[in-house]
């Protein structure tokens, strides 16, 4: 009887430490193989065009570009491509945008050594993995329970910026963060106070605290 072969997985997260904390985990798995590493968003998606892979891993937070972004650009690329989102932030923060993005599941690095193999062999087999939290938060939106909330209409990049920016960084550390300009970075906190009627960083401080959107 042939033996099935064991997925092949890319990590993606710009931590040495996490990345080999991951490997770690997976080393005793019979059935999971780490077969790449990258470190930044443009190494992953260089090292998705050379291969194909069972499931990608990739944190939400990277220096270059942010997970949000990297998983659209490499869903357009790449429809069929499995991702898992591994992050420190909390589910209710970005797991329902990382999965209307097209990412296969979300899991909390908090939670990853316990849930880390259950959750990459039920997305590398095809299906989506979420917690029991999101399972709810997605069935309130779909049914209907709850009307929209402000900062759901927003892009991944202008909700990014929000979360920044409600974190007390100045637009010029955002711009470097995220490796855009200035201007940019003004145009997406125009946008998202334009979309979200609020006057200033007062208030949008204000709002992404009584919502639970900073850690």
């Amino acid at each position: 009887m042939a033996v099935a072969k064991p997925y092949r997985i890319l990590i993606v997260d710009d931590h040495a430490i996490v990345r080999e904390g991951l490997k770690q985990i997976l080393a005793e798995v019979d059935d999971i193989v780490v077969a790449g590493e990258a470190d930044c968003s443009s190494r992953a998606l260089q090292m998705a065009r050379l291969e194909p892979w069972d499931m990608v891993l990739m944190d939400i937070s990277m220096p270059d570009r942010s997970g949000l972004e990297t998983l659209e650009l490499m869903k357009k690329e790449h429809p069929g491509i499995k991702v898992l989102m591994l992050s420190m932030h909390r589910e209710t923060q970005y797991a329902v945008r990382a999965l209307k993005t097209g990412a296969a599941g979300y899991l909390n690095k908090q939670s990853a050594p316990d849930q880390l193999v259950d959750a990459i062999r039920l997305v590398a087999s095809g299906k989506k993995y979420i917690s029991a939290e999101v399972a709810q938060e997605l069935a309130s939106q779909v049914s209907g329970e709850r009307d929209g909330l402000p900062h759901e209409g927003l892009s991944n990049r202008e909700y990014q910026t929000l979360c920044l920016i409600a974190s007390g960084l100045p637009v010029s550390a955002i711009a470097d963060q995220l490796a855009l300009s200035v201007k940019t970075i003004s145009m997406y906190r125009a946008r998202l106070l334009k979309k979200m009627q609020l006057k200033n960083n007062a208030e949008l401080t204000h709002y992404a605290i009584k919502q639970g959107l900073l850690d």
